[in-house]
């Protein structure tokens, strides 16, 4: 399934069943709760995990804190759109 596929399902009222953290956060952060997308991810210590912390707290305006959870996560901090990362993101998830 692609990004757009992905985002369709965020439709539903939950996520598909079996869905990894990371990937539920980015899910959760579609439907714009970001509070239980974070959730998800605030202690999760994987690439994949402090990846999409990084992205949310680049979109609550913490580049400090995602510049951080970047460097964590083996990523460059990214500084393109918004749409683009989080598309990039459930790709690569």
């Amino acid at each position: 399934m692609d990004a757009v596929g992905f985002r369709r399902t965020s439709s539903s009222d939950d996520p598909p069943r079996g869905m990894p953290a990371p990937l539920a956060a980015l899910w959760w952060d579609a439907k714009g709760n970001r509070a239980r997308a974070h959730a998800l991810v605030d202690e999760l210590e994987t690439q994949a995990g402090m990846a999409v912390d990084a992205y949310l707290h680049r979109k609550e305006g913490q580049q400090w804190n995602a510049e951080y959870w970047y460097k964590r996560s083996g990523r460059q901090f990214q500084r393109g759109q918004l749409e683009d990362e989080w598309a990039a993101l459930a790709e690569g998830l």
